[in-house]
């Protein structure tokens, strides 16, 4: 049995509560012992043991980031029809472990992972962070997930993952079916449509709601599967809602109803604030970006931080998301700068992407805050993100990633 004793800490637990100063955390193999004040917490007398002292450091729980896409990154030198499929399968590897370096231990993956990437991230095989998948995400005829390519007069179809187009009631069950048969353990659906889509807009609602409550249903009969909604327009974020989705992703356009909606349900809010960003930058930057996606990100830009800003606002629960693909990935804890510019403090985003996205995902049991018998996934950075929340999307800011017990960055 393997022992780990971290010591010289200040502790950001990922409760909300107050730092503790002096802190240090005892592990065995991958699980928690024990973690506190350094004068509470000592290793057993007599035995072995890693000894790391943090110099001062702060201790944060590991990240998570409950919307990623771990397969792809826009807005490459390559234009991806000529691109082999395979090709993205290895590249993912480089995506997954800078994804891990950069502090996010855990993912909910939004489209593009399969059983295959999870399990050799889990075996070891590949580094990166533990994953709940969703393989693809459902979508209309034309929709967001369509792939079809006005430029190719045909889909761009992809020969190793389920294609997520589907309609009417019977239509949706099947393809639900499909996904939960190829491995996904949540279910996306695009229930508007998006930005990087060339036929589709943000502003339009998809899938009726009988459709989506279809989807809910399918979904629960498969162990209580829950669904995430892809949800821009406000119609297709209320439809989610009423349909008994578990939470919405990006809400760009929400309205008063839409939140009272939120509200009553319970549903959790991923923002993904940085998304439309990483396109505007990518393009300042001279990468490879559709006209299309450009004029959409800065015209939905304002109206998704006014939505947010008036969700946190009224209380609507909020975890950590970044679309993370769009934008680069390993900068994902860019994302906690944006959450405090609609209004949260330093110390509830880092709740947002710790104690609140492990709900999100179902993991709170396990994951998401410091505390006695829980895995052991943590992050030492140097600077205090409470004084200093840009600090977190330093690369040279991180002392120490751990997951699952083991040092993947020291």
């Amino acid at each position: 049995m393997s022992a780990t004793y971290l010591y010289n800490g200040t502790l950001i637990d990922g409760t909300g509560h107050a730092p503790v100063p002096d802190a240090a955390l005892y592990i065995e193999d991958n699980v928690i012992r024990a973690v506190g004040p350094q004068s509470a917490v000592l290793p057993p007398l007599g035995k072995e043991c890693q000894r790391i002292d943090l110099h001062g450091g702060t201790i944060l729980p590991g990240f998570i980031d409950c919307h990623v896409h771990l397969t792809f990154q826009s807005f490459g030198d390559q234009d991806p029809y000529f691109v082999p499929y395979t090709y993205h399968v290895l590249k993912t590897a480089q995506y997954a472990s800078a994804t891990l370096d950069a502090g996010i231990t855990s993912v909910r993956d939004a489209g593009g992972a399969d059983r295959g990437i999870q399990r050799a991230i889990d075996e070891g095989l590949i580094r990166g962070p533990r994953s709940q998948i969703s393989v693809t995400m459902l979508s209309i005829t034309g929709g967001h997930g369509d792939d079809y390519s006005p430029h190719l007069g045909r889909a761009l179809e992809n020969p190793l993952q389920v294609s997520g187009v589907c309609d009417g009631a019977d239509g949706v069950r099947k393809k639900v079916r499909e996904v939960i048969r190829a491995g996904a353990q949540v279910i996306k659906a695009a229930t508007s449509g998006g930005v990087l889509s060339p036929t589709d807009n943000p502003e339009d609602a998809h899938f009726t709601l009988a459709e989506l409550e279809a989807l809910v249903d399918e979904a629960r009969m498969h162990g209580n599967i829950k669904a995430m909604a892809h949800a821009q327009a406000a119609e297709g974020i209320k439809n989610a809602v009423r349909a008994g989705f578990h939470s919405i992703e990006h809400g760009i356009y929400l309205d008063n109803e839409a939140i009272d909606l939120m509200l009553e349900h319970g549903t959790y809010l991923v923002p993904t604030l940085v998304a439309p960003l990483a396109v505007i930058k990518a393009f300042e930057a001279g990468r490879r970006v559709p006209s299309y996606a450009v004029e959409k990100s800065k015209r939905v830009m304002d109206a998704h931080h006014e939505s947010i800003a008036r969700a946190y606002r009224a209380g609507v629960t909020i975890a950590m998301g970044t679309d993370s693909g769009v934008g680069a990935h390993g900068t994902n804890l860019e994302e906690l700068y944006w959450l405090t510019q609609i209004g949260m403090r330093p110390m509830e985003a880092i709740v947002a992407s710790t104690k609140t996205a492990a709900e999100c995902l179902g993991w709170s049991d396990r994951l998401g805050t410091l505390e006695a018998e829980k895995l052991a996934d943590l992050v030492v950075v140097r600077q205090n993100p409470l004084d200093n929340i840009k600090s977190l999307a330093d690369r040279e800011n991180i002392a120490l990633v751990m997951k699952d017990g083991q040092l993947i960055v020291h």
